[in-house]
């Protein structure tokens, strides 16, 4: 079973559990894969500075419909 994506991991984190997250996050204008503060951003922080709504992302990050 594939863990579950947070609003509390980083960036870095999400990309390294799944390398498919950095393009949809891309999709979105959150170019994190090669941001410095991908090691210590979370998602929640880094959606509410680009205006997205974290509970959409993480609902497709997480391939829920």
């Amino acid at each position: 079973m594939k863990k579950k994506i947070t609003k509390n991991m980083t960036f870095a984190e999400l990309i390294k559990m799944d390398n498919s997250a950095a393009e949809k996050l891309a999709e979105r204008g959150l170019f994190c894969g090669g941001c410095p503060m991908a090691q210590f951003e979370t998602i929640e922080n880094g959606a509410a500075a680009h205006g997205i709504d974290i509970d959409k992302l993480l609902k497709e990050l997480n391939n829920e419909k």
